[in-house]
Parts: structure tokens; C-alpha cells; sequence
């Protein structure tokens, strides 16, 4: 095992912890740190709940409304307006998923590192 890396265990053998000199604690941290696309400040289930969210249900069925009325040509101003918030809405969510995807995937690299 490295010096730089120990495991704490439960009484079953268990990887509960792992210890980090200051050392690879500093690489990892300021690796993660400088990268402005990684999700800081959430857990590894916050961010896969993140990563898997979607509209709510009735935003949706109002998006799913909405494109079928605007691919006829229907949609009063009002209704564009509330079409483009929708789509604006969608974009943002899909950048948070997929940020918190990155998130996890660059998390995942360097726990194969430790």
C-alpha cells in the first residue's frame, strides 16, 4: 500500500475512510478546484439524482402541448413567450446534468487514482 493513501475499515473489513497526506490531498483538491465546470459541495447521490432529474411532469406535458401547437402554427405571443421559457429551462437543466455527470465521472477517475 502507498504511504500516501490509507484505508480506515470497519469491523467487517470495509472501506469506510481513506486517509490522504497533504501531499495527494492538495492534488486532488486543486485539481477540482481549478476545473469551473465541476459541482462542488454535493454528495455522490446529490449528484447522481442531479444528473438523472428531468421537467417535472406537468412542465413537460405543457412543453409536449406547446410544440405540438407551435408545429401547426398556433401559438399566440403568450404562448411563444412560455414556449422559449420552457426550452431556456431545458438547456439549463441538461448544462446541470450534464456538469453533474462530469462531475461524477472526473470523481470516479480520481478515486481509481487513490
Amino acid at each position: 500500500m502507498s504511504e500516501s493513501i490509507q484505508y480506515i475499515t470497519n469491523h467487517q473489513g470495509e472501506r469506510v475512510g481513506v486517509l490522504l497526506d497533504l501531499e495527494t490531498y492538495n492534488q486532488l483538491t486543486n485539481t477540482l478546484a481549478v476545473d469551473a465546470e465541476i459541482l462542488t459541495g454535493l454528495s455522490q447521490d446529490e449528484l447522481t439524482a442531479l444528473a438523472e432529474s428531468m421537467l417535472s411532469p406537468k412542465a413537460q406535458a405543457q412543453l409536449d402541448d406547446l410544440l405540438a401547437q407551435n408545429a401547426q402554427d398556433q401559438l399566440s405571443d403568450d404562448d411563444t413567450a412560455t414556449l422559449d421559457r420552457l426550452i431556456a429551462q431545458v438547456d439549463q437543466l441538461n448544462i446541470l446534468k450534464t456538469r453533474a455527470r462530469y462531475t461524477l465521472n472526473t470523481l470516479k477517475g480520481r478515486s481509481k487514482v487513490a
